[in-house]
Parts: C-alpha cells; sequence; structure tokens
C-alpha cells in the first residue's frame, strides 16, 4: 500500500514538474528574458552532460562538448524560439527532450565533422578528375575595336578594374567608360553572331 502512494506522489510531481517547465517555455517564447537565464541554469547541466555523454559513446574526448552545447543552445532560440515552440508537456519531461536534442546536435556535429575530413584517398576518382584541357582563347580581329574600346575591355576584364579606376587611369569621365565598354561589347556581339 506504501508503494502505491509513493508512485502516485512520483507521478503528481513529474506531473507538477512538467507543467512548470511548460510555463516556463511559455514565459520564455513569451518574451520574458528571465526565463531564458532560469532555462539556462536549470538545464544547461543537462544539455552539457547529454552532449558529452554522446561524445564518449563514440569515442571522442569530450573536448568539443562547451562548442555543441553553445549550438545546442542557439538552436534552441533561433527563429523566435522555433524549436522550443515544439516543446509537448504531455508527451515527455523537458530535461527528456532537450537530452533528444542535445544528443541530434552532438551527432549533428559529428556527421559534419567527418563528411568535412574524408581523405581524398576515399573521394571518387571523377571527383578529384582535373580536365587538363582549357577552351581556346577567344581571338578579336585586328581592327574591330578601337585602340580605347581595346584597352577598356583589356582593364575591365584581364585586371579586374572597376569603372572608377579605369576613369581615373585614363583621365576621362566614368560615362565615356561605360559608353566604350558598351559600344565594344555591341561590336563583338555582333561580329560573333555573324561568324556562327
Amino acid at each position: 500500500m506504501m508503494a502505491a502512494r509513493s508512485v502516485s506522489r512520483g507521478e503528481r510531481s513529474r506531473e507538477a514538474q512538467r507543467a512548470d517547465d511548460g510555463k516556463l517555455v511559455e514565459r520564455l517564447v513569451g518574451g520574458d528574458s528571465s526565463a531564458w537565464s532560469a532555462l539556462v541554469e536549470r538545464y544547461g547541466p543537462v544539455i552539457y552532460g547529454a552532449v558529452g555523454k554522446t561524445l564518449r559513446r563514440y569515442g571522442r574526448d569530450g573536448a568539443e562538448a562547451a562548442d555543441i552545447a553553445q549550438d545546442v543552445f542557439l538552436r534552441l532560440c533561433n527563429d523566435g524560439y522555433r524549436l522550443l515552440r515544439q516543446y509537448d508537456p504531455a508527451r515527455a519531461s523537458l530535461s527528456t527532450w532537450l537530452t533528444v536534442v542535445s544528443v541530434s546536435g552532438a551527432i549533428d556535429f559529428l556527421r559534419r565533422q567527418k563528411a568535412a575530413t574524408s581523405p581524398l584517398e576515399d573521394l571518387p576518382e571523377h571527383i578529384a578528375a582535373v580536365d587538363p584541357k582549357l577552351p581556346d582563347p577567344v581571338r578579336i580581329p585586328e581592327g574591330l575595336l578601337s585602340p580605347r574600346q581595346s584597352l577598356v575591355l583589356q582593364l575591365l576584364y584581364d585586371r579586374d578594374m572597376d569603372v572608377a579606376e579605369i576613369a581615373a587611369l585614363l583621365a576621362i569621365d566614368a560615362q565615356t567608360v561605360r559608353s566604350t565598354h558598351h559600344k565594344a561589347l555591341v561590336k563583338l556581339r555582333a561580329y560573333f553572331a555573324l561568324d556562327d
């Protein structure tokens, strides 16, 4: 008979804890900044512990646990607490829910790290293949462009200068550079359209 009463009290205390957790999340998503401090203080050790345990389970020393726990906290508060809004106190305690989120965050971290550190030998050969053949350079016939048009194109495309720099270098107006560029492109388009 004593066991039945203690279970009932335990169930009531779990229900009370879930109700308290639900209120904490409601306050948090409602904009109460003190609720965030309460969440971090109460559940920071739960998140950090779940991350550390997950790392150890996968043979890691846990040095990254603090960074991953920080990422979990960021996920919780991103987009107006979008992830925290999914918490349902009727389904699990906040502690259990945060443990699942933390384990998921640690596993995601491990997957990203594994993908980023794949040795080159493990990559399929076609990914690392390089086509040594370069396309033939475009040949502009002599006399098609004026010397100024040729110079403007060379400065724009070969030397990667902007219009203002070219205008200053040639001591001309920036609009003249743009106009010269446009006229050169019109000539080139017309020439290469006939060439096809």
